[in-house]
């Protein structure tokens, strides 16, 4: 344990033994900070929701209460910690849920789209993040400019909306995801617009270029702290103009909605033994090597089921061809972090339409979790009872031993192992 958030820490430093002078013990700190990333990820959500004009004062109050409780003093008690845990994850089921709607009523009904990847000649600005208000308000601003716009890393999705996709100057995506903005960035040869997080300290070739939003910021960028982008077109007039490339192409488009209207036909194709499996393949995802367990997993799972994919975890998995079943695609993108409330949405009416529950489906999830989002989505996920629940391919360091077996106890919550082919066939068997 390591905790200074207080002036009567051991030598006045950091109580680095268990317990520590107030009396907290690992195990309490270790939920204290599951709660607190998980708020950090869903007030994440909840900006982006109030930006769509859709806000809930419970979740306001939660929010309030919740981070009181993990100040110095308050709270020692190890099973009210983790209800106040399991109760963030149904107030950030509420939180995705007006971030959906907000989605729709703003941008449109989602469909399933061909997005090109590569450049076309001329000016264009790179967009990353997650925010689609600033998307929005940047192609209503570069209107018979001749400027093109591109999206990048979790900005994809945004092409499963009609309101965006139809905009003449959103021109198609570049690059794959954040991890790699150090060699793609430069290689862009226009201006760049961070939006959320996800973006990383710009080296200095390219950072007079970096442009960012609000509260998001990098030094060498330049921070705008309204939607107002006419500097970011300013320097898209002075770079040199993008060239004619091509990196073929990514189908997105598989919302909740969508998803939703196919379910019957689903739902007899299951009955019938037609899919043998669905498979949640995806996440917030991480910069290591080593994460090639995803890919491997999704790569040798059954030619008769899906996988279903949402993140930025997507790039692990998407630029494989998995071909087709019953006349759609095996891989379907859902969309960003967020939109796991459509997988969740899903899932539950798959279970109703079966009259079980979600446990009960031929449902496997296997997720990557990298930042505070991710701890947000386990935990609505955790609260509905979702069991089985496959996490890697690192278990979050800020989790005790023993509360990772709590969890495991009740939500028989597991890690990644060694071979994703093994953990498959586990799975099959």
């Amino acid at each position: 344990m390591f905790c200074n958030q207080c002036e009567q820490t051991a030598h006045g430093t950091g109580c680095v033994i268990s317990p520590g002078v107030c009396g907290k013990d690992a195990d309490v700190q270790s939920v204290q900070e599951m709660i607190l990333f998980g708020l950090k990820g869903m007030a994440a959500y909840a900006n982006h929701a109030r930006r769509l004009g859709k806000t809930d004062e419970s979740v306001s109050a939660f929010i309030e209460e919740a981070l009181f409780a993990t100040m110095t003093n308050v709270n020692f008690d190890l099973g009210s910690l983790l209800e106040i845990a399991l109760e963030l994850g149904r107030k950030n089921l509420r939180v995705m849920e007006l971030l959906d709607a907000g989605h729709i009523e703003a941008f449109g009904r989602p469909s399933p789209t061909i997005v090109s990847r590569g450049t076309k000649p001329g000016p264009g600005i790179l967009v990353t993040g997650h925010d689609l208000v600033d998307l929005h308000d940047l192609l209503k601003q570069v209107e018979g400019t001749g400027i093109n716009v591109y999206t990048h890393g979790e900005m994809l999705p945004a092409f499963m909306y009609p309101t965006l996709r139809e905009h003449p100057n959103l021109a198609g995506h570049y690059g794959g995801p954040w991890q790699k903005q150090k060699q793609e960035f430069p290689a862009f040869p226009g201006p760049v617009v961070a939006t959320t997080n996800c973006i990383l300290i710009p080296r200095a070739d390219y950072a007079d270029r970096v442009f960012t939003t609000r509260f998001t910021a990098v030094p060498g960028g330049t921070r705008l702290a309204t939607n107002d982008f006419s500097a970011v077109l300013a320097k898209a007039r002075t770079c040199p103009p993008l060239e004619k490339t091509s990196q073929g192409a990514f189908q997105v488009g598989f919302h909740r909605t969508v998803l939703l209207d196919a379910a019957p036909t689903i739902v007899e194709a299951v009955k019938a033994g037609r899919i043998s499996r669905f498979f949640v393949i995806g996440g917030c995802d991480g910069a290591e090597p080593g994460r090639n367990y995803f890919s491997d997993y999704a790569r040798n799972t059954p030619p008769d089921s899906f996988i279903f994919t949402l993140g930025c975890g997507k790039y692990r998995i998407n630029g494989h061809d998995y071909g087709e079943h019953l006349g759609l695609p095996r891989l379907m993108d859902m969309g960003q972090c967020n939109d796991a409330y459509g997988a969740i949405q899903v899932a539950l009416a798959l279970a109703e339409a079966f009259s079980c529950g979600v446990n009960d489906l031929p449902l496997t999830l296997v997720v990557s979790w990298f930042e505070q989002k991710a701890v947000a989505v386990l935990l609505t996920l955790l609260s509905l009872g979702v069991k089985g629940i496959t996490l890697g391919p690192n278990p979050p360091a800020f989790v005790t031993p023993n509360v990772f077996r709590i969890l495991q106890e009740q939500f028989d919550l597991k890690l990644t192992g060694a071979d994703a082919k093994q953990d498959l066939l586990a799975v099959l068997n």
